[in-house]
Protein backbone atom coordinates (compact mmCIF):
# COMPACT_ATOMS: atom_id res chain seq x y z
CA UNK A 1 0.00 0.00 0.00
CA UNK A 2 1.43 3.35 -1.05
CA UNK A 3 0.64 6.88 0.05
CA UNK A 4 0.17 8.37 3.47
CA UNK A 5 -0.62 6.14 6.44
CA UNK A 6 -4.05 6.81 7.96
CA UNK A 7 -5.15 5.10 11.18
CA UNK A 8 -8.19 5.66 13.37
CA UNK A 9 -9.52 5.03 16.83
CA UNK A 10 -13.26 4.38 16.86
CA UNK A 11 -14.70 3.92 20.38
CA UNK A 12 -18.35 3.51 21.27
CA UNK A 13 -19.51 6.21 23.74
CA UNK A 14 -21.28 3.85 26.12
CA UNK A 15 -18.98 4.33 29.15
CA UNK A 16 -15.48 5.32 30.20
CA UNK A 17 -12.37 4.91 28.05
CA UNK A 18 -11.34 1.35 28.91
CA UNK A 19 -7.64 0.64 29.39
CA UNK A 20 -7.82 -1.77 26.44
CA UNK A 21 -9.32 0.93 24.25
CA UNK A 22 -6.61 3.33 25.39
CA UNK A 23 -3.93 0.86 24.25
CA UNK A 24 -5.66 0.45 20.88
CA UNK A 25 -5.70 4.23 20.49
CA UNK A 26 -2.02 4.37 21.46
CA UNK A 27 -1.01 1.72 18.92
CA UNK A 28 -2.87 3.59 16.15
CA UNK A 29 -1.35 6.90 17.26
CA UNK A 30 2.18 5.51 17.38
CA UNK A 31 1.88 3.82 14.00
CA UNK A 32 0.64 6.99 12.30
CA UNK A 33 2.83 9.50 14.12
CA UNK A 34 5.97 7.44 13.58
CA UNK A 35 5.41 7.46 9.82
CA UNK A 36 4.28 11.02 9.28
CA UNK A 37 0.74 9.77 8.84
CA UNK A 38 -2.69 10.81 10.04
CA UNK A 39 -4.48 9.66 13.19
CA UNK A 40 -8.27 10.13 13.15
CA UNK A 41 -10.93 9.85 15.83
CA UNK A 42 -14.43 8.54 15.14
CA UNK A 43 -17.13 8.16 17.76
CA UNK A 44 -19.26 5.11 16.89
CA UNK A 45 -22.51 6.43 18.34
CA UNK A 46 -25.01 4.48 16.26
CA UNK A 47 -26.37 2.73 19.38
CA UNK A 48 -28.57 5.66 20.39
CA UNK A 49 -30.00 3.90 23.43
CA UNK A 50 -26.58 3.45 25.06
CA UNK A 51 -24.52 6.32 23.64
CA UNK A 52 -24.27 9.37 25.89
CA UNK A 53 -22.61 12.80 25.60
CA UNK A 54 -21.05 12.16 29.01
CA UNK A 55 -19.31 9.02 27.72
CA UNK A 56 -18.07 10.87 24.65
CA UNK A 57 -16.66 13.58 26.93
CA UNK A 58 -14.98 10.93 29.11
CA UNK A 59 -13.31 9.39 26.04
CA UNK A 60 -12.05 12.78 24.83
CA UNK A 61 -10.73 13.65 28.30
CA UNK A 62 -8.99 10.28 28.57
CA UNK A 63 -7.27 10.70 25.22
CA UNK A 64 -6.31 14.26 26.12
CA UNK A 65 -4.73 13.11 29.40
CA UNK A 66 -2.77 10.41 27.58
CA UNK A 67 -1.54 12.99 25.09
CA UNK A 68 -2.97 11.16 22.08
CA UNK A 69 -3.81 14.06 19.80
CA UNK A 70 -5.92 13.36 16.71
CA UNK A 71 -6.05 15.08 13.33
CA UNK A 72 -9.11 16.90 12.05
CA UNK A 73 -12.55 17.00 13.59
CA UNK A 74 -14.07 14.22 15.67
CA UNK A 75 -16.38 12.26 13.37
CA UNK A 76 -19.81 11.07 14.50
CA UNK A 77 -20.84 7.80 12.91
CA UNK A 78 -24.52 8.45 13.56
CA UNK A 79 -24.35 11.75 11.64
CA UNK A 80 -23.30 9.81 8.52
CA UNK A 81 -26.26 7.41 8.49
CA UNK A 82 -27.57 8.71 5.14
CA UNK A 83 -24.23 7.97 3.48
CA UNK A 84 -24.21 4.45 4.92
CA UNK A 85 -27.74 3.83 3.61
CA UNK A 86 -26.75 5.10 0.14
CA UNK A 87 -23.96 2.50 -0.02
CA UNK A 88 -26.42 -0.25 0.89
CA UNK A 89 -28.67 0.88 -1.97
CA UNK A 90 -25.64 1.01 -4.31
CA UNK A 91 -24.86 -2.60 -3.42
CA UNK A 92 -28.49 -3.49 -4.09
CA UNK A 93 -28.33 -1.83 -7.51
CA UNK A 94 -25.09 -3.70 -8.32
CA UNK A 95 -26.68 -7.02 -7.49
CA UNK A 96 -24.20 -7.48 -4.63
CA UNK A 97 -27.09 -7.24 -2.17
CA UNK A 98 -30.75 -8.23 -2.19
CA UNK A 99 -34.05 -7.51 -0.52
CA UNK A 100 -35.08 -10.01 2.16
CA UNK A 101 -38.70 -10.06 3.28
CA UNK A 102 -38.34 -12.81 5.91
CA UNK A 103 -39.83 -11.85 9.26
CA UNK A 104 -38.17 -12.43 12.62
CA UNK A 105 -40.65 -15.23 13.34
CA UNK A 106 -39.75 -16.94 10.06
CA UNK A 107 -36.02 -16.60 10.76
CA UNK A 108 -36.42 -18.08 14.24
CA UNK A 109 -38.54 -20.94 12.85
CA UNK A 110 -35.77 -21.68 10.32
CA UNK A 111 -33.16 -21.82 13.06
CA UNK A 112 -35.30 -23.99 15.29
CA UNK A 113 -35.85 -26.47 12.48
CA UNK A 114 -32.11 -26.47 11.73
CA UNK A 115 -31.32 -27.17 15.39
CA UNK A 116 -33.79 -30.05 15.45
CA UNK A 117 -32.22 -31.49 12.30
CA UNK A 118 -28.69 -31.02 13.63
CA UNK A 119 -27.83 -28.60 10.81
CA UNK A 120 -26.21 -25.17 10.76
CA UNK A 121 -28.46 -22.43 12.11
CA UNK A 122 -26.86 -19.89 9.76
CA UNK A 123 -29.89 -18.27 8.15
CA UNK A 124 -30.32 -18.89 4.43
CA UNK A 125 -32.79 -16.41 3.05
CA UNK A 126 -35.32 -17.77 0.54
CA UNK A 127 -35.28 -14.31 -1.09
CA UNK A 128 -31.62 -14.44 -2.13
CA UNK A 129 -32.37 -15.45 -5.72
CA UNK A 130 -36.07 -14.56 -5.86
CA UNK A 131 -37.23 -12.70 -8.97
CA UNK A 132 -38.24 -9.06 -8.33
CA UNK A 133 -41.77 -9.70 -9.58
CA UNK A 134 -42.29 -12.12 -6.70
CA UNK A 135 -41.45 -9.49 -4.08
CA UNK A 136 -44.38 -8.69 -1.81
CA UNK A 137 -45.43 -5.19 -0.78
CA UNK A 138 -43.99 -5.62 2.69
CA UNK A 139 -41.12 -4.40 4.88
CA UNK A 140 -37.71 -5.75 3.90
CA UNK A 141 -34.07 -5.60 4.92
CA UNK A 142 -31.15 -5.35 2.52
CA UNK A 143 -28.68 -8.23 2.85
CA UNK A 144 -25.17 -8.58 1.42
CA UNK A 145 -24.88 -11.41 -1.10
CA UNK A 146 -21.99 -13.41 0.40
CA UNK A 147 -20.24 -16.08 -1.74
CA UNK A 148 -21.48 -19.52 -0.72
CA UNK A 149 -18.39 -21.41 -1.81
CA UNK A 150 -14.66 -20.97 -1.38
CA UNK A 151 -12.88 -19.14 1.43
CA UNK A 152 -12.18 -15.66 2.69
CA UNK A 153 -8.59 -15.09 3.80
CA UNK A 154 -7.80 -12.26 6.22
CA UNK A 155 -4.16 -11.26 5.73
CA UNK A 156 -3.57 -10.04 9.25
CA UNK A 157 -0.33 -8.33 10.32
CA UNK A 158 -0.59 -9.77 13.84
CA UNK A 159 -2.53 -13.01 13.52
CA UNK A 160 -1.10 -14.11 10.19
CA UNK A 161 -3.37 -15.45 7.46
CA UNK A 162 -6.76 -16.40 8.88
CA UNK A 163 -8.95 -18.49 6.57
CA UNK A 164 -12.73 -18.66 6.97
CA UNK A 165 -15.01 -20.84 4.84
CA UNK A 166 -17.59 -18.74 3.08
CA UNK A 167 -20.33 -21.23 3.93
CA UNK A 168 -19.74 -20.20 7.56
CA UNK A 169 -20.66 -16.58 6.75
CA UNK A 170 -24.25 -15.45 6.55
CA UNK A 171 -25.74 -12.87 4.23
CA UNK A 172 -25.52 -10.13 6.80
CA UNK A 173 -28.08 -7.36 7.02
CA UNK A 174 -26.84 -4.00 5.73
CA UNK A 175 -30.01 -1.93 6.05
CA UNK A 176 -32.79 -2.63 8.53
CA UNK A 177 -36.44 -2.60 7.57
CA UNK A 178 -36.78 0.91 9.00
CA UNK A 179 -34.05 2.13 6.64
CA UNK A 180 -31.31 2.49 9.27
CA UNK A 181 -27.85 1.08 8.51
CA UNK A 182 -26.19 -1.52 10.72
CA UNK A 183 -22.89 -0.99 12.52
CA UNK A 184 -20.98 -3.46 10.31
CA UNK A 185 -21.80 -1.46 7.19
CA UNK A 186 -21.17 1.90 8.85
CA UNK A 187 -17.66 0.89 9.94
CA UNK A 188 -16.61 -0.06 6.42
CA UNK A 189 -18.09 3.02 4.76
CA UNK A 190 -16.57 5.33 7.33
CA UNK A 191 -13.12 3.70 7.11
CA UNK A 192 -13.23 3.96 3.31
CA UNK A 193 -14.43 7.55 3.23
CA UNK A 194 -11.87 8.59 5.88
CA UNK A 195 -9.09 7.02 3.80
CA UNK A 196 -8.09 4.61 6.57
CA UNK A 197 -5.18 2.50 5.35
CA UNK A 198 -4.58 0.41 8.48
CA UNK A 199 -7.30 -0.98 10.74
CA UNK A 200 -5.61 -1.69 14.08
CA UNK A 201 -8.12 -2.97 16.64
CA UNK A 202 -8.82 -5.69 19.20
CA UNK A 203 -8.91 -9.30 18.03
CA UNK A 204 -12.52 -9.56 19.19
CA UNK A 205 -13.21 -7.91 15.79
CA UNK A 206 -11.31 -10.55 13.81
CA UNK A 207 -14.42 -12.42 12.66
CA UNK A 208 -16.03 -9.10 11.71
CA UNK A 209 -13.19 -8.50 9.26
CA UNK A 210 -14.23 -11.47 7.11
CA UNK A 211 -17.76 -10.10 6.79
CA UNK A 212 -16.60 -6.52 6.26
CA UNK A 213 -14.22 -7.63 3.52
CA UNK A 214 -17.28 -8.61 1.48
CA UNK A 215 -18.43 -4.99 1.40
CA UNK A 216 -14.99 -3.74 0.32
CA UNK A 217 -14.87 -6.32 -2.46
CA UNK A 218 -18.42 -5.68 -3.67
CA UNK A 219 -17.84 -1.90 -3.78
CA UNK A 220 -14.45 -2.28 -5.51
CA UNK A 221 -12.71 -0.42 -2.69
CA UNK A 222 -9.10 -0.86 -1.60
CA UNK A 223 -8.78 -3.26 1.30
CA UNK A 224 -7.09 -1.81 4.39
CA UNK A 225 -4.21 -3.54 6.15
CA UNK A 226 -5.67 -5.56 9.03
CA UNK A 227 -3.99 -5.83 12.43
CA UNK A 228 -6.03 -7.47 15.19
CA UNK A 229 -4.31 -7.18 18.56
CA UNK A 230 -4.90 -9.61 21.45
CA UNK A 231 -6.94 -8.39 24.38
CA UNK A 232 -5.52 -7.50 27.81
CA UNK A 233 -5.86 -10.03 30.61
CA UNK A 234 -5.40 -9.67 34.33
CA UNK A 235 -2.45 -11.20 36.23
CA UNK A 236 -4.49 -14.40 36.61
CA UNK A 237 -4.76 -14.82 32.84
CA UNK A 238 -8.47 -14.03 32.73
CA UNK A 239 -10.06 -11.20 30.77
CA UNK A 240 -9.34 -7.88 32.44
CA UNK A 241 -12.23 -6.88 34.68
CA UNK A 242 -13.04 -4.68 37.65
CA UNK A 243 -11.74 -7.29 40.09
CA UNK A 244 -8.22 -6.75 38.72
CA UNK A 245 -8.27 -3.06 39.59
CA UNK A 246 -8.99 0.13 37.70
CA UNK A 247 -10.43 -0.19 34.20
CA UNK A 248 -11.03 3.39 33.07
CA UNK A 249 -8.16 5.63 32.00
CA UNK A 250 -9.43 8.45 34.21
CA UNK A 251 -8.98 6.19 37.24
CA UNK A 252 -5.26 5.90 36.49
CA UNK A 253 -4.94 9.67 36.30
CA UNK A 254 -6.73 9.96 39.64
CA UNK A 255 -4.38 7.33 41.09
CA UNK A 256 -1.49 9.62 40.22
CA UNK A 257 0.26 7.89 37.32
CA UNK A 258 2.05 10.26 34.92
CA UNK A 259 0.76 10.14 31.36
CA UNK A 260 4.24 9.39 29.95
CA UNK A 261 4.58 6.39 32.24
CA UNK A 262 1.13 5.17 31.22
CA UNK A 263 1.97 5.51 27.52
CA UNK A 264 5.24 3.63 28.02
CA UNK A 265 3.54 0.84 29.93
CA UNK A 266 0.62 0.47 27.52
CA UNK A 267 3.02 0.37 24.57
CA UNK A 268 4.87 -2.52 26.23
CA UNK A 269 1.61 -4.30 26.97
CA UNK A 270 1.59 -6.71 24.06
CA UNK A 271 4.32 -5.08 21.97
CA UNK A 272 8.08 -5.25 22.34
CA UNK A 273 11.25 -3.80 20.86
CA UNK A 274 14.01 -6.15 21.86
CA UNK A 275 14.57 -5.96 25.61
CA UNK A 276 13.75 -2.25 25.87
CA UNK A 277 11.41 -1.47 28.76
CA UNK A 278 11.81 2.25 29.43
CA UNK A 279 11.62 4.57 26.42
CA UNK A 280 10.49 8.03 25.38
CA UNK A 281 7.63 8.95 23.06
CA UNK A 282 10.08 9.72 20.27
CA UNK A 283 11.68 6.30 20.64
CA UNK A 284 8.27 4.61 20.71
CA UNK A 285 7.23 6.38 17.51
CA UNK A 286 10.46 5.38 15.82
CA UNK A 287 10.39 1.76 16.97
CA UNK A 288 6.70 0.83 16.91
CA UNK A 289 5.72 -1.62 14.21
CA UNK A 290 2.98 -4.17 13.80
CA UNK A 291 5.39 -7.11 13.64
CA UNK A 292 6.39 -6.41 17.24
CA UNK A 293 2.88 -7.18 18.53
CA UNK A 294 2.54 -10.60 20.12
CA UNK A 295 -0.26 -13.06 19.32
CA UNK A 296 -1.00 -13.93 22.94
CA UNK A 297 -3.03 -11.79 25.36
CA UNK A 298 -0.94 -9.39 27.43
CA UNK A 299 -1.16 -9.49 31.24
CA UNK A 300 -1.64 -6.29 33.19
CA UNK A 301 0.95 -5.93 35.95
CA UNK A 302 0.74 -3.03 38.40
CA UNK A 303 4.33 -3.59 39.59
CA UNK A 304 5.67 -3.00 36.09
CA UNK A 305 3.43 0.04 35.70
CA UNK A 306 4.73 1.43 39.00
CA UNK A 307 8.33 0.83 37.95
CA UNK A 308 7.98 2.58 34.58
CA UNK A 309 5.93 5.35 36.14
CA UNK A 310 8.72 6.01 38.65
CA UNK A 311 11.33 6.15 35.89
CA UNK A 312 9.29 8.70 33.95
CA UNK A 313 8.83 10.88 37.04
CA UNK A 314 12.56 10.67 37.81
CA UNK A 315 13.45 11.62 34.24
CA UNK A 316 10.65 14.13 33.75
CA UNK A 317 11.04 17.85 33.15
CA UNK A 318 10.40 19.66 36.44
CA UNK A 319 8.01 22.25 34.99
CA UNK A 320 6.07 19.58 33.08
CA UNK A 321 5.78 17.45 36.22
CA UNK A 322 4.47 20.43 38.19
CA UNK A 323 1.85 21.07 35.50
CA UNK A 324 0.77 17.43 35.50
CA UNK A 325 0.69 17.43 39.30
CA UNK A 326 -1.81 20.28 39.14
CA UNK A 327 -4.04 18.22 36.81
CA UNK A 328 -3.67 15.17 39.05
CA UNK A 329 -4.90 17.11 42.09
CA UNK A 330 -7.98 18.21 40.14
CA UNK A 331 -8.65 14.68 38.86
CA UNK A 332 -8.27 13.21 42.35
CA UNK A 333 -10.48 15.95 43.84
CA UNK A 334 -7.66 17.11 46.12
CA UNK A 335 -6.95 20.72 47.11
CA UNK A 336 -4.91 22.75 44.63
CA UNK A 337 -1.47 23.99 45.60
CA UNK A 338 -1.12 27.53 46.89
CA UNK A 339 1.20 29.87 45.03
CA UNK A 340 3.77 29.48 47.80
CA UNK A 341 3.53 25.69 47.60
CA UNK A 342 3.91 25.79 43.82
CA UNK A 343 7.06 27.88 44.15
CA UNK A 344 8.47 25.53 46.78
CA UNK A 345 7.53 22.45 44.72
CA UNK A 346 9.29 23.93 41.71
CA UNK A 347 12.45 24.45 43.81
CA UNK A 348 12.17 20.99 45.36
CA UNK A 349 11.25 18.88 42.34
CA UNK A 350 14.87 17.84 41.78
CA UNK A 351 14.97 16.09 45.18
CA UNK A 352 11.37 14.84 45.22
CA UNK A 353 11.12 13.00 41.93
CA UNK A 354 13.76 10.36 42.63
CA UNK A 355 12.11 7.11 43.74
CA UNK A 356 8.56 8.52 43.60
CA UNK A 357 6.45 6.16 41.50
CA UNK A 358 3.26 8.21 41.51
CA UNK A 359 2.17 11.76 42.26
CA UNK A 360 0.76 10.78 45.69
CA UNK A 361 4.23 9.45 46.57
CA UNK A 362 5.77 12.65 45.25
CA UNK A 363 3.43 14.70 47.45
CA UNK A 364 4.18 12.49 50.41
CA UNK A 365 7.89 13.28 50.03
CA UNK A 366 6.93 16.95 49.74
CA UNK A 367 5.06 16.96 53.05
CA UNK A 368 7.72 19.24 54.53
CA UNK A 369 6.66 21.87 51.96
CA UNK A 370 2.94 21.44 52.64
CA UNK A 371 3.21 21.60 56.43
CA UNK A 372 2.72 24.89 58.26
CA UNK A 373 4.46 25.97 61.47
CA UNK A 374 4.42 24.87 64.12
CA UNK A 375 5.46 21.47 62.75
CA UNK A 376 3.79 18.65 64.67
CA UNK A 377 6.05 15.58 64.49
CA UNK A 378 4.54 12.14 64.03
CA UNK A 379 5.13 9.47 66.67
CA UNK A 380 8.36 8.16 65.15
CA UNK A 381 9.84 11.61 64.58
CA UNK A 382 8.85 12.80 68.04
CA UNK A 383 11.20 10.22 69.55
CA UNK A 384 14.08 12.04 67.84
CA UNK A 385 13.31 15.24 69.73
CA UNK A 386 14.25 14.38 73.30
CA UNK A 387 15.85 16.90 75.66
CA UNK A 388 19.37 16.13 74.44
CA UNK A 389 18.41 16.48 70.77
CA UNK A 390 16.62 19.75 71.37
CA UNK A 391 19.72 21.06 73.14
CA UNK A 392 21.85 20.09 70.14
CA UNK A 393 19.46 21.87 67.76
CA UNK A 394 19.53 24.95 69.97
CA UNK A 395 23.33 25.07 69.73
CA UNK A 396 23.39 24.36 66.00
CA UNK A 397 20.78 26.91 64.97
CA UNK A 398 22.90 30.09 65.45
CA UNK A 399 25.73 28.60 63.42
CA UNK A 400 23.38 27.80 60.57
CA UNK A 401 21.87 31.26 60.82
CA UNK A 402 25.26 32.82 60.06
CA UNK A 403 26.15 30.39 57.24
CA UNK A 404 25.96 31.27 53.55
CA UNK A 405 22.94 29.32 52.28
CA UNK A 406 24.64 26.86 49.91
CA UNK A 407 24.74 23.10 50.13
CA UNK A 408 28.53 22.99 50.55
CA UNK A 409 28.45 25.54 53.37
CA UNK A 410 25.51 23.87 55.16
CA UNK A 411 27.23 20.49 54.96
CA UNK A 412 30.50 22.04 56.24
CA UNK A 413 28.81 23.78 59.19
CA UNK A 414 26.96 20.66 60.36
CA UNK A 415 30.06 18.49 59.91
CA UNK A 416 32.20 20.85 62.00
CA UNK A 417 29.45 21.02 64.62
CA UNK A 418 29.18 17.22 64.82
CA UNK A 419 32.95 16.85 65.10
CA UNK A 420 33.13 19.48 67.84
CA UNK A 421 30.51 17.54 69.80
CA UNK A 422 32.27 14.20 69.33
CA UNK A 423 29.58 12.71 67.11
CA UNK A 424 28.79 12.11 63.43
CA UNK A 425 26.32 13.87 61.19
CA UNK A 426 24.13 10.75 61.21
CA UNK A 427 23.28 11.49 64.84
CA UNK A 428 22.09 14.98 63.86
CA UNK A 429 20.03 13.88 60.86
CA UNK A 430 17.13 12.38 62.86
CA UNK A 431 16.45 15.48 65.00
CA UNK A 432 16.85 17.74 61.96
CA UNK A 433 14.32 15.67 59.95
CA UNK A 434 11.89 15.77 62.86
CA UNK A 435 12.28 19.52 63.26
CA UNK A 436 12.06 20.40 59.56
CA UNK A 437 9.42 17.91 58.39
CA UNK A 438 7.91 16.25 61.44
CA UNK A 439 8.81 12.90 59.92
CA UNK A 440 11.56 10.32 60.21
CA UNK A 441 11.72 9.63 56.46
CA UNK A 442 12.26 12.67 54.26
CA UNK A 443 14.40 13.98 51.43
CA UNK A 444 17.95 14.97 52.34
CA UNK A 445 18.19 17.38 55.29
CA UNK A 446 20.25 19.77 53.16
CA UNK A 447 17.75 19.60 50.29
CA UNK A 448 14.97 20.53 52.70
CA UNK A 449 17.00 23.45 54.06
CA UNK A 450 17.71 24.77 50.57
CA UNK A 451 14.05 24.44 49.51
CA UNK A 452 12.66 25.99 52.70
CA UNK A 453 15.21 28.79 52.73
CA UNK A 454 17.12 30.33 55.61
CA UNK A 455 14.22 32.08 57.36
CA UNK A 456 11.81 29.13 57.42
CA UNK A 457 14.56 26.62 58.30
CA UNK A 458 15.77 28.67 61.27
CA UNK A 459 12.18 29.22 62.42
CA UNK A 460 11.42 25.49 62.39
CA UNK A 461 14.64 24.62 64.22
CA UNK A 462 13.92 27.32 66.80
CA UNK A 463 10.39 25.96 67.34
CA UNK A 464 11.67 22.40 67.80
CA UNK A 465 14.51 23.34 70.18
CA UNK A 466 12.15 25.40 72.33
CA UNK A 467 9.47 22.69 72.72
CA UNK A 468 8.85 21.39 76.23
CA UNK A 469 9.59 17.72 76.81
CA UNK A 470 6.42 15.62 76.79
Amino acid sequence: MSGQIVTRFAPSPTGFLHIGGARTALFNWLYARGRGGTFLLRIEDTDRARSTPEATEAILKGLDWLGLDHDGEVISQFARADRHADVARDLLAKGAAYKCFSTQDEIEAFREAARDAGKSTLFQSPWRDAAPETHPDAPFVIRLRTPMEGTTVIHDQVQGDVTIRNDQLDDMVLLRSDGTPVYMLAVVVDDHDMGVTHVIRGDDHLNNAARQMGIYTAMGWDMPVWAHIPLIHGPDGKKLSKRHGALGVEEYQAMGYPAAGMRNYLARLGWSHGDDEFFTDDQAKEWFDLNGIGKSPARFDFKKLDNLSGQHIANGDDAALLHELKNYLAAADRPALTDAQKDAMARAMYCLKERARTFPELLDKAEFIMADRPIVPDEKAAKQLDAVSRGILKSLTPQLQNASWTRDELEAVTSRFAEAHGTKFGKLAGPLRAALAGRAVTPSVFDMMLVLGREETIARLTDASADEAT
